[in-house]
């Protein structure tokens, strides 16, 4: 088995840090099922401004209030306004990877969706994989290339 992203709320800013709540993440109930993040499921969270990295369990917030509210523990490593990036996983079977199309939704200072993505990986005909990431039309967007310095 091997574990594998299933979903992604990528650039979500942080609303709220509440050190008083029992740990978790609280999110807006239309983010989550859009990118198929359940109640419950654990996260894994990952600051663009700090870097802290960490890992807790989604409660669901008040519908269209577009909230991302770090409770307890995890509130101490986000602050309001930090940009952060919001993975669920699955375990699959490495042949099951073709089948797996993880949703990725991008957002702005505002937390309304900016772009809805889809990850895709398929057999190539050596054998091997090749990923894309796709626009809601399904057409191929540009991946950057890594640069050596």
């Amino acid at each position: 088995m091997r574990k594998i992203v299933a979903g992604k709320l990528h650039g979500i800013h942080v609303t709220e840090a509440n050190l008083n709540y029992h740990g978790s993440i609280t999110l807006d109930p239309d983010h989550c099922e859009e990118a198929g993040i359940l109640p419950m499921e654990f996260v894994d969270i990952w600051n663009k401004d700090s870097g802290a990295r960490i890992s807790t369990y989604v409660i669901l917030g008040e519908r269209g209030s577009r909230c991302c509210i770090l409770n307890g523990a995890a509130a101490r490593t986000c602050q309001p306004g930090d940009q952060v990036i919001i993975c669920n996983s699955v375990y699959v079977q490495e042949r099951e990877l073709t089948a797996l199309k993880p949703r990725v939704l991008t957002f702005d200072k505002d937390n309304c969706i900016v772009d809805r993505l889809t990850y895709s990986v398929v057999i190539t005909a050596s054998g091997g994989y090749s990923f894309s990431i796709l626009d809601v039309a399904g057409k191929p967007l540009p991946i950057p290339a890594l640069v050596a310095k």
